[in-house]
């Protein structure tokens, strides 16, 4: 158990350095622990972004027609000379 506090009294010489090791300890461990939550959501945020580009892709077909009446009546006043 750590029974030295560094901000009230230091009793021992290495009692921060001891208390410095825990919270570093206390940081690995979370660190870990986030490592461990998003190894879980990658494979979730692919289907994401998998579905919202599918979506977009559906999106952009169905006003593919709108795109292509354009493009012929492009065509047509090229036809015509200057």
């Amino acid at each position: 158990m750590f029974r030295c506090d560094p901000f009230s009294n230091v009793k021992e010489a290495e009692c921060l350095a001891k208390w410095q090791l825990i919270r570093l300890d206390m940081l690995l461990g979370s660190y870990q622990n986030m490592l461990k939550w998003y190894s879980k959501l990658g494979p979730l945020q692919d289907k994401i972004f998998k579905y919202v580009q599918r979506e977009i892709n559906d999106m952009e077909e169905s006003e593919g027609w709108k795109l292509d009446e354009e493009e012929e009546q492009d065509g047509r006043d090229d036809a015509w000379p200057v």
